[in-house]
Order: structure tokens, then sequence, then C-alpha cells
């Protein structure tokens, strides 16, 4: 009954990041593993919408070459858990677990200054992107190849559930606390397909901040920057309305959490 008019919502977002480090003498094997999903519900009778889903795994492996530099492989999954709607329509999904899906084979040298930076380059890297909702490849969603159709709009050919590409990789982590019970940590990830427009970046950037309030709470801020030539983004005015328009779009993502966290 407030008087000044308003609606309920309610929220939920939970994140986990673990990893696991083993060091030898002359070798190291990182595993790193990155999970995120959150919901909202606004009005009496509004439905639950997606505000946050992610999964990124990440393992690692390099042999010592010279100095602070190893030979190194690495294999790199992204997708999400649940199915992804054009909100406020929720009739309309535009993605969904494995729809997209981003998986990454890269073989190169990797510099490493203690647990503060290290640094990957690889010039021979494969990325496969998999679509592995038939109606999203029939569509040709995330640059896979979409569906034919002859003169009477009869399918011909359904759409290619994954998309292979060659060419160069660059990773780039941080992490250190930058100052007391203030840790920053930052990933970022660019790729270039030797095949295709080469000059047109993927760029993946990731930054979580955790501030330390005691022993059990904990705000968590967290950015995730996106660009990617291959994904189309239906442009939209002011109002959210379609303007006719598409392309490749820098994609941006914030999210701010008070919560309880435990570190093992």
């Amino acid at each position: 009954n407030w008087a000044a008019g308003g609606q309920n919502s309610v929220a939920t977002n939970g994140i986990l990041s673990v990893y696991a480090k083993k060091k030898m003498i002359k070798s190291f094997w990182d595993t790193y593993l990155d999970l995120g999903y959150g919901v909202l519900k606004q009005g009496t009778v509004g439905k639950w919408w997606k505000t946050d889903d992610k999964i990124d795994f990440t393992t690692n492996y390099g042999q010592k070459a010279t100095g602070r530099w190893y030979y190194s492989a690495l294999v790199n999954l992204k997708t999400q858990m649940a199915p992804g709607f054009n909100y406020p329509n929720d009739s309309v999904k535009i993605s969904n677990l494995f729809a997209p899906g981003y998986a990454l084979a890269a073989i190169g040298m990797e510099y490493k200054y203690k647990e503060i930076f290290s640094a990957f380059i690889a010039p021979f890297t494969d990325k496969t992107t998999i679509v592995a909702d038939q109606s999203l490849a029939d569509v040709g969603a995330f640059g896979v190849k979409k569906a034919q159709y002859d003169a009477n709009g009869n399918l011909t050919a359904r759409g290619l559930n994954i998309r292979n590409e060659f060419g160069g990789y660059v990773r780039l982590m941080f992490k250190k606390d930058i100052m007391k019970n203030v840790t920053w940590q930052s990933g970022a990830n660019f790729f270039s397909n030797y095949l295709h427009n080469p000059e047109n970046i993927d760029v993946y950037w990731d930054n979580l901040i955790s501030l330390k309030v005691n022993k059990f709470i904990t705000a968590t801020i967290s950015t995730s920057l996106i660009y990617d030539d291959d994904i189309i983004i239906v442009i939209k005015d002011s109002k959210g309305n379609p303007t006719g328009r598409s392309g490749p779009r820098l994609q941006f993502k914030e999210i701010l959490n008070v919560g309880f966290s435990y570190k093992f």
C-alpha cells in the first residue's frame, strides 16, 4: 500500500570462482572454473528474468623453456546454463545451453610473473563455435551457416551447428591485492581469425573486484566486455523498438553483489 506507487521486486545472483594450481620444478598446470547465474522478478504477476548466466572453464599446462617463459597448451570452454529470451518478450529464445558454446584449443608460449601476471601467446589456435539449439542454428545465430530454403520457402538444408576458425590467440591474466581487503583479478582474451577478416579481433575482457567487509561478508563488482564480429546485434532506438538495422556491437555487463562469501 505504498502511496507513491512502485512494484515489488526480488532478485538473486551468485558467482563461483574456483581454481587448482600445481607448480613443479620445470612445469605448471593451472585449472580455472567460473560460474555465474542470476534471476529477477518484478511485479506480482511478473515472470523470472535471467540477469546473468556464465560457465567459463580453462585448463593450461606449461613446460619451462627459459627464465619466466614456458611452452604452453591451453583449452577453454565458454557457454551458459539456461535459455535466454528477448526480454520483455519471453517467447523469443535467443540463446541456450551450448548455444552459443565456444571451445578453444591453443599452443604457444606463456610468460609468468609470480602469481600476479601471465601472458599466453598462441599463433596456432582452433576456435569452435557451437550452436546446439537447432532453431537458433537455422537462423544463423552466432555466426554459423543458416538454413537454406528454395524459392517456395521449403527447407532444403538445416543450419550448421558448428563453425570452425583458425587463428592467433592472446590471453592476459592479472590478479593482485590492490589494497587491504581489496582484490582485483582481470582476464583479457583476444582472437584473430587468419582465414576471414583477421583485422576484426574478437575481444573478451572480464574483471572481478572483491571487497572483504569481514570474515563472511564480501562485496563484489564484476564486469564483462565482449566484441565478436560474428555476433549480430539488432539495433534498437531509444524506446527499444527495432530500427531495421543490425550488426556487430560492443556488449557490456556489470554486476554488483553484496553477500555471504567463504574462502577455502
